[in-house]
């Protein structure tokens, strides 16, 4: 996935023991403004002066542990039920997290004094919009519906009753205990049957109707379709050969994640979440545009759910004769603003320059790696070892560190038992990837690990071990800028094309740093001549890995290798002042089409912030441009060690 997920982090230094006096009356105030936040929808205030909120973690969980990424809507009660232990027990649960250096993420390019600074003081602080593989950024800014002759026109609508639409809206939303609504046709004839068939399933995706006779009337009868029938696929009725079979679409989301927003789609819709594609997930705690497809669902269908859908919203409709893929898109545009910034103004803006001047290593975020005690990368080196039994272990073992309760116990089950039905009995989520392996042994025997493990959605299998790869690239990219700092050396890779060539001693006056790539490792990929190429095989071969040999006998574990540019460059980076840290910085998509005015913001407000916006290429991670102004670690086992050590 292209960005990291991260919740509201203050990522700030740790106090001096001057503060240690005040520490009681700080907890008092943590408590108190803690239940005041809590109410205000979707934003999570900073609570203690000068130090990280440990609410990181809580929206961090459902985007980069393996466990989530599958389950569906109906699984969310169980997700809400997170232990919240004091900051004492919370730090030493994450004891056994990861940091940055755990990942090789351990240098920096500029030299300016690091300041603080919160992220995501506000979801609407993080906004994402996608550009399309045609370099288009996606925006939402039109909810019109294309013409189409085999649409129902919109008269058709005005034979339901206001009380009727309300009912049928109660019923699409399962919020009264009525199995069916009844609509009395008047008039009746054939023709007056078939307009109110269609204007409940237009109207109302995801119910179904039929006709009955009752007391010698005609009745058209709303109902949710029941049982595996309800998911199955689109309904067949007739598609115009002229028009394209995907339905592309905007879709605009506010503090929800990508899956769930399709999953909310397809339960409205009756039909199931394969059908919709899309190039790339996105953040929850953000603002995110992006573009999806789905098929054989109309516009006007989707156009209609927009007034019973929370926190996001569809347009830009047309018709496509293709869906959309994952990675075929060119990147990410971001704005991003650090709230109640600290640095002295010399601080800022030397940080500024060397942002726009050199950049920031693209080192893949922590958000790549998980946050438990088994990183994401040692599952992938083990299905490269073709260690299956290995695999088996690091997923389903117990695990010391933060994890949630049926997790828990569903470890200690499989290590006491052994048993996979016995283990699942403890999961009240099945779609998690824990419970998907443990179905899978249940069907394939503990004999044929490597079936079982293929009931894991091919997606997130391939993550594990497209983690070792970034693993390792974070590792040599590192060696890489301590070896040769941040000049173009001889036998450093360039792209010319798609292809990599050697940078020969005559040529390297003609290249900077931003024009060098490194490889992540694979069969279809070359190393730099000089040490580095070296220390990529040392560093293989400590793994039990063969540089050399990188296709695997399971063929969508062989790795083919790519490139990667070490450092990026953001543009239009800019300081703003504000007074009241509640208002937005800067207008949104739905902003502009409801019409809000901007933001007006003062000249020298109380507080400052610095609005960054840049667009990065896929799998570019924007915290760590973050890391790179503020000069913090981001993991959230050092954001939590901060602000436990000084509350002590």
């Amino acid at each position: 996935m292209e960005t990291v997920e991260m919740n509201s982090v203050s990522l700030k230094r740790p106090h001096s023991e001057d503060d240690a006096a005040n520490v009681d009356e700080i907890k008092r105030q943590k408590i108190s403004e803690k239940s005041k936040t809590e109410n205000d929808s979707g934003q999570s205030i900073e609570t203690v002066t000068g130090q990280p909120d440990k609410s990181l973690l809580e929206d961090t969980k459902t985007e980069i542990i393996p466990n989530e990424e599958s389950e569906e809507q109906e699984d969310e009660e169980v997700e809400e039920s997170d232990e919240d232990g004091d900051p004492e027990s919370f730090a030493d649960m994450m004891k056994h997290g990861l940091t940055e250096s755990d990942v090789g993420i351990t240098k920096f390019v500029s030299s300016h004094k690091g300041f603080s600074g919160i992220l995501k003081e506000r979801y609407s602080d993080f906004v994402v919009h996608e550009i399309g593989k045609d370099g288009r950024v996606s925006h939402l800014d039109d909810f019109s519906v294309p013409v189409d002759d085999e649409d129902p026109p919109e008269e058709t609508f005005a034979v339901l009753s206001d009380e009727d639409k309300q009912r049928l809206e109660e019923l699409q939303l399962l919020k009264n205990k009525e199995t069916s609504v009844a609509i009395e046709v008047i008039e009746d004839t054939k023709e007056k049957r078939t307009v109110i068939h269609q204007a409940v399933k237009s109207l109302f995706p995801g119910l179904e109707t039929k006709t009955e006779d009752r007391d010698g009337k005609k009745y058209i009868i709303a109902y949710h379709a029941a049982g595996k029938k309800a998911l199955a696929n689109p309904r067949k009725h007739s598609w115009p050969k002229s028009r394209g079979s995907y339905c592309h679409f905007v879709l605009y989301k506010e503090n929800k994640d990508t899956m769930d927003a399709i999953n909310v789609l397809s339960k409205f819709l009756r039909v199931k979440p394969n059908i919709f594609s899309y190039m790339g997930t996105k953040d929850k705690r953000a603002i995110t545009v992006q573009e999806i497809a789905v098929l054989r669902i109309t516009a006007q269908r989707l156009a209609h759910l927009n007034k019973c859908l929370m926190n996001f919203k569809l347009g830009n409709f047309s018709y496509k004769n293709h869906p959309l893929k994952l990675g075929e898109l060119q990147g990410n545009h971001f704005t991003v603003v650090l709230r109640n910034i600290t640095g002295t103004d010399d601080q800022i803006e030397q940080a500024m320059h060397s942002l726009r001047e050199i950049g920031f290593i693209n080192y893949y975020g922590m958000q790549r790696f998980g946050t438990t005690a088994v990183p994401t990368y040692q599952i992938g080196r083990a299905i490269l070892q073709n260690n299956w039994n290995e695999v088996m272990d690091l997923i389903l073992k117990p695990r010391p560190g933060a994890e949630k309760g049926y997790l828990v116990k569903c470890r200690e089950e499989w290590a006491k038992t052994k048993d996979p039905a016995a283990a699942l009995k403890r999961l009240p989520v099945k779609r998690c990837v824990e419970g998907q392996l443990l179905r899978g042994l249940l069907k394939y025997g503990m004999k044929n690990i490597i079936s079982a493990f293929g009931i894991i959605p091919r997606n997130n299998r391939l993550m594990y071990i497209h983690s070792y790869q970034s693993y390792v690239w974070n590792n040599m990219v590192s060696r890489r800028i301590e070896e040769y700092g941040l000049r173009a050396v001889p036998g450093d890779l360039i792209l010319k094309g798609a292809t990599a060539v050697h940078i020969e001693e005559g040529d390297v006056d003609n290249y900077t740093i931003h024009d060098v790539v490194m490889p992540l490792p694979g069969f279809d990929v070359i190393y730099p001549k000089h040490k580095i190429g070296e220390a990529y095989k040392e560093m293989l071969v400590a793994d039990s890995l063969d540089i050399n040999n990188m296709r695997h006998k399971i063929r969508d574990y062989s790795l083919s290798g790519a490139y990667r540019k070490i450092i990026i460059r953001p543009q239009n980076v800019e300081v703003v002042a504000y007074d009241d840290p509640k208002i937005p910085l800067f207008s949104t998509d739905l902003d502009k089409l409801e019409g809000k005015p901007l933001p007006v913001l003062p000249t020298d407000g109380k507080f400052r912030a610095l609005k960054m916006e840049f667009s990065l290429p896929p799998s570019t991670y924007a915290t760590m441009a973050i890391r790179e102004v503020l000069k913090m670690d981001t993991s959230i086992k050092k954001q939590t060690q901060l602000n436990t050590t000084w509350l002590r």
